[in-house]
C-alpha cells in the first residue's frame, strides 16, 4: 500500500489495515478522517499528533492489541492478524534462554498486576534481555510515569507498523 492507495481507499479497506498499526479505534478513525495526507512525512506527524491528542483509555485499548513480550503461543492464537509484524519485532524473544522467557512471563505478571496493562516496549531490534532488564527498570516507575512511557513505546510501534503498511503490496 502506497501514500495514494491509502488516500484513495474507502475507510471499510482501510480501518482494518490501520488497526493493525495501532489498535485506538480513535487513532484509526482520526487518521482515517484526516486524508489526504500530502506526504509520507504528514502522514507519520498526524499520525503522532492523534496519538499525543489521545487519553489513557485509548491508550489502554491499543495496549490490549498487542500479545505479551515472550508470549509466542498468543500471536499465533488472538493476534493473528499482526502476529507476522508482531514475531518480528519481538524476533529476540526467540532466540532467549528459557531462563529468561520464564523471568520474562513473571515479570509480566508482576507488571500487569501493577499497572492494569501488559508491558509495551517497541521490541524491535532488541534482544530478549535487554526487554527484560527494560520490564525490570519500569516496575519502579509510579502509576503516572510508566502510561507515558508505554504510551511512546506504542508511537514508536506504531510508527514502525505505519511504514510497514506503506511498504506492504496490499
Amino acid at each position: 500500500m502506497n501514500l495514494d492507495h491509502l488516500n484513495q481507499s474507502s475507510s471499510e479497506l482501510l480501518q482494518p489495515e490501520l488497526q493493525r498499526c495501532c489498535g485506538s479505534s480513535r487513532w484509526v478513525e482520526a487518521l482515517i478522517g484526516g486524508r489526504p495526507y500530502a506526504s509520507e512525512a504528514d502522514l507519520f506527524n498526524a499520525s503522532d499528533r492523534i496519538w499525543q491528542s489521545l487519553n489513557s483509555d485509548d491508550w489502554l485499548e491499543a495496549f490490549s492489541h498487542h500479545p505479551k513480550i515472550g508470549d509466542l503461543d498468543s500471536l499465533k492464537t488472538k493476534f493473528a492478524s499482526t502476529s507476522d509484524w508482531a514475531s518480528g519485532e519481538q524476533g529476540g524473544v526467540a532466540l532467549a534462554s528459557e531462563r529468561v522467557i520464564e523471568e520474562l512471563a513473571s515479570g509480566n505478571k508482576i507488571y500487569e498486576d501493577k499497572f492494569g496493562y501488559i508491558f509495551i516496549v517497541c521490541a524491535t531490534g532488541k534482544t530478549a534481555s535487554e526487554m527484560l532488564a527494560l520490564l525490570q527498570e519500569r516496575l519502579h516507575n509510579s502509576a503516572a510515569d510508566e502510561i507515558q512511557r508505554a504510551m511512546a513505546e506504542q508511537n514508536k510501534i506504531t510508527r514502525l507498523r505505519l511504514a510497514k503498511l506503506l511498504e506492504s503490496q496490499t
